[in-house]
């Protein structure tokens, strides 16, 4: 939700969380107004990934790095069409790119997308700030738009919350496309496009799997149209518990017993296709230096996330379902959050986290390898 004209790196702008705490600063990217959840990112690097990544559609990302910007934007690294942030916050911006890929700044980037950023305030205290009091709706204030403090914390106050947001199909291929195999094609997967990265569907071309995407409206006939090996479920914005299609969707595959993998949105569809509730984390798991366990090999990786719901479910013991026996499979080991589903007797699993990682850490890589062996198992 956003109001924005292209201005001055000088112009003030104005921070309002919803529980009335201001910060002031100076613009960044466009000059206007925008409104979003307040979410904090704990990436180094990588912003240009974040910044195109659609399940940060209608969020404001408080950058905790200080600096920002210093390799630009390139065209290479974008993960979907358009810049998807609803808002940037970042303390010290570069004002000068230092990278041979820099096409542009950071800066002028955001301001040509419409992007209204704040640039200039103390993101250590923000940040802390929404550690302590949790994830909240904001706004961000520049040029015109800035009223007296009363005026615009009832304009906050007006923006609609996360929870209950349904906003897959807003930010989901219109229309299918086929992503090739790079190479001898082994596979061919169906991904139902929740909110789909760039990176996703390379990845998996990169092991010989030719991938249809499909939009988030697709039904079970349109998964099974492309005579998939296997199906994915893909990340994606918004409340878990409204993707009701997704969930119908994803139990009509279990109940075909086709190969299953998915990730972030899609461990969510599974965990409510499997029976689950889910739930919103107070302030979730965002950046790329996030510890998980693979509790089915012990192995510790550190991994990129991108989430503010989880799946509630029982991480002490194996649950019966209607689609066989399943397990908890890997866990955060800051906070023992539900990272990955497993069913035992069907040939599907999802993840929490981002194992496509653009912008790194690539531990969890071999999670596309193991999707690949169950289409392998499943053709022997």
């Amino acid at each position: 939700m956003t109001t924005a004209t292209r201005g001055a790196a000088r112009t003030p702008a104005v921070l309002v969380l919803e529980d009335g705490r201001i910060f002031r600063g100076r613009a960044y990217g466009a000059v206007g107004e925008t409104f979003g959840e307040a979410v904090f990112s704990t990436g180094m690097t990588g912003y240009q990934e974040t910044l195109t990544d659609p399940s940060y559609h209608r969020q404001v990302v408080v950058m905790t790095a200080p600096h920002i910007g210093n390799t630009g934007v390139n065209d290479e690294d974008p993960e979907s069409r358009r810049i998807w942030v609803a808002g940037f916050v970042v303390r010290d911006p570069a004002r000068v790119p230092s990278s041979w890929r820099a096409k542009r700044t950071l800066d002028e980037e955001l301001a040509a997308q419409g992007v209204v950023g704040i640039s200039g305030i103390d993101t250590r205290a923000l940040t802390r700030h929404l550690r302590e009091r949790g994830a909240m709706r904001v706004g961000i204030f520049s040029g015109d738009a800035v009223r007296d403090d009363a005026t615009l914390l009832a304009r906050v106050a007006e923006a609609p919350g996360m929870l209950g947001a349904d906003l897959s199909a807003e930010v989901a291929t219109d229309v299918p496309y086929v992503v090739p195999a790079i190479g001898e094609k082994k596979f061919t997967v169906a991904a139902v496009d929740l909110g789909i990265k760039g990176m996703t569907p390379h990845r998996m071309a990169e092991r010989g799997i030719q991938v249809h995407v499909l939009p988030a409206d697709a039904t079970l006939e349109d998964v099974y149209s492309v005579r998939p090996d296997g199906v994915f479920f893909s990340n994606g914005p918004g409340d878990p518990a409204t993707a009701d299609h997704a969930v119908s969707v994803m139990r009509g595959v279990l109940e075909r017993g086709t190969p299953l993998f998915g990730i972030c949105f899609g461990n969510q569809i599974l965990g409510r296709a499997l029976g689950f509730g889910t739930y919103k984390l107070k302030y979730g798991h965002r950046g790329i230096n996030q510890p998980v366990q693979d509790r089915t090999t012990g192995k510790v990786e550190v991994t990129a996330h991108n989430h503010g719901f989880a799946v509630d479910a029982p991480t002490d013991r194996i649950s019966d379902t209607p689609y066989g026996r399943v397990e908890v499979s890997h866990v955060c080991l800051n906070d023992n959050v539900v990272e990955g589903l497993r069913l035992l007797d069907k040939p599907a699993f999802s993840v929490q986290y981002h194992p496509e990682a653009a912008a790194g850490p690539h531990d969890a890589a071999y999670l596309f390898d193991r999707f690949v062996s169950l289409m392998e198992g499943q053709r022997a």
